[in-house]
This record gives structure tokens, sequence and C-alpha cells, in this order.
């Protein structure tokens, strides 16, 4: 009589467990790589803020706090707000309803309608008395689906690291360098 193939019970659950195991490895490593992919919006627009502000500040000797004036226009379905004024709240509008001259660009709300709550460590904004004035822009968006923002800033000088204190993705912690992106909060490795 020919014996019939076949798995065991045991033999399932020893699968069904390794599997278990691996998905539990391997899925908040998944998710925790796409979120710091989706970082990579704030980072790009942040230096296309500076280099367009730089290049004002070339022609014109000074900074200033109206997107439309450097030229400034994220694409659509942007994640992120964008802000270089003070006064710049996180918020979310539509691309046609986008207002430039007030310093802030509100991320896409037909995608993302969740708008991040926390305060800002790093400051927007035009200080100081042109030419020796300097500006810094920042970029409030959630990656990972709570509350939480997720923080960056750039600015035309190096922030003083008494400006940043206690303050969660810094690196070095309390400082952001002049012209490079610099994670203020970090949404994705800080509680």
């Amino acid at each position: 009589m020919k014996k019939k193939g076949g798995f065991t019970l045991i033999e399932l659950m020893i699968v069904v467990a390794i599997i278990g195991i691996l998905a539990a490895i391997a899925i908040p490593n998944f998710i925790r790589f796409q979120a710091k992919s989706k970082q990579s919006e704030a980072k790009t627009n942040l230096k296309a803020i500076f280099t367009a502000q730089k290049a004002y500040f070339g022609e014109k000797d000074k900074y200033v706090t109206d997107f439309k004036v450097v030229g400034f226009d994220p694409e659509p379905g942007n994640r992120y707000t964008y802000a270089i004024d003070a006064a710049c709240v996180p918020s979310a509008q539509t691309v046609a309803g986008r207002t430039y001259a007030d310093g802030c660009i509100g991320q896409d709300s037909a995608r993302f309608t969740q708008v991040p709550t926390g305060d800002p460590a790093l400051v927007a904004g035009v200080t100081a008395g042109c030419p020796n004035c300097n500006f810094n822009a920042t970029a409030i968006g959630n990656v990972d689906n709570d509350i939480n923002a997720d923080t960056w800033g750039i600015t035309s000088v190096a922030t003083p690291p008494t400006d940043l204190e206690n303050t969660c993705g810094i690196d070095p912690p309390g400082q952001v360098s002049g012209g490079e992106p610099g994670n203020a909060y970090n949404d994705v490795s800080c509680p």
C-alpha cells in the first residue's frame, strides 16, 4: 500500500511561526524605511527654497517672506507645510488656493487632511537688518500617520546650539548647519 504524502499539523505550525517571526522583524523596519523616504520631499524642497532665497539675495541684497517673489512652488501632493514667515501655522490647502505672499504654503489637502501639531523647534522668518540678515525656512509634515509633526529647517547661517535645545533628531545635537536641511524633530525615530 502506498503512503499518502503531505505535511503534518506540527510542520505547518512551525512554518507559520517562522513566517510570523520574519514579519515581526521586517514590517517595522519597512515602515521606518518608508517614512524616511518620505522625508526626502522636505529636504529637496528646503534646498530649493535656500537656492531661491540666495539667488534673490544676490540680486536685491535682502531676503523676503514671499514664495512668489523667490519663485518657489512645490509640486502638487506635498505632505509638508513650508514656511519662510514666523506667523505660518501648519495647514492643509488646495493647490489652487495656495497663498504665497504670506510666506506659508500648506500641505496638499487633496492628499493629506490630517494636519500635524507641535511646536516647531526652528522658527521661520527673515531676521536682522540686511545686508547682514539671514533667513530660516521650515517644513512641517506628517510621515507616519500620527499627530506629531516631522520638522525640518534650513537656514542661511548655522543656528546657535541654544536655539534648538531639547529637540529630537538634530545631528549634531542643538545645531542646524547653514545651507543644509536639518531635522529639528524626527517623527520617525523620536518618541
